[in-house]
């Protein structure tokens, strides 16, 4: 997705208030990653820091997130703000949380509903989440750079009846050089940030 050009975020829009609807978890829409936002995200994978956090309005994260982005990992940074403006006009929230985390472990391997009100995942490089509903054992997959919106147990009116199970996909039994992803997490602003109050100001761990 060439740095969510007007066409592709209104269809990402669009595509994407499927969400809001009271019979639908999750949502997912295909997006390829132009070659300009692969290189940038490949980039950053390699020498951007291990977790980088920020929270406030789009505004007060794009100051404090553009630090953190050397000039050839820019379109990424121009993604995950634009994909921000993207979360807000669907989620009907200002204030945001972002997390940008390069990923090595199992993290999150059991199938689970996060305790957030709507959750925005884009997996830039490597495997995608991972979901499926409660009671199958079919498991689907996302490719890396689909964009994908879940309900969390916090959503308004949000019921078990929903059963849409999603995880981190496990990265230890693939090969050595498949296992890390660059994944990218939109809430709204109080979604835990790591027990740590951060307004406007990016936290980041090499």
């Amino acid at each position: 997705m060439p740095a969510c050009q007007t066409g592709e975020k209104v269809h990402l829009l669009s595509a994407s208030r499927t969400i809001l609807e009271p019979d639908c978890a999750i949502t997912l829409t295909p997006s390829p990653l132009s070659n300009a936002l692969n290189l940038a995200s490949q980039t950053y994978l390699e020498n951007g820091a291990r977790l980088l956090q920020a929270r406030g309005t789009i505004p007060m994260i794009s100051a404090a997130l553009r630090p953190a982005f050397a000039a050839a990992t820019l379109p990424l940074l121009a993604d995950v703000l634009n994909l921000a403006e993207v979360y807000a006009s669907i989620s009907g929230q200002a204030s945001l949380r972002i997390r940008l985390e390069r990923i090595t472990g199992d993290s999150c391997r059991k199938f689970h509903v996060d305790y957030v009100t709507l959750r925005l995942l884009r997996t830039y490089q490597g495997p995608g989440v991972q979901w499926k509903s409660a009671g199958s054992e079919q498991v689907h997959n996302a490719a890396p750079g689909d964009i994908v919106f879940l309900k969390g147990r916090k959503f308004p009116n949000w019921c078990e009846n929903l059963g849409i199970l999603h995880r981190s996909p496990p990265l230890s039994s693939l090969p050595a050089a498949q296992r890390v992803r660059l994944l990218l997490t939109i809430d709204t602003a109080d979604a835990c940030l790591c027990g740590a109050e951060h307004e406007a100001t990016a936290m980041t761990q090499q």
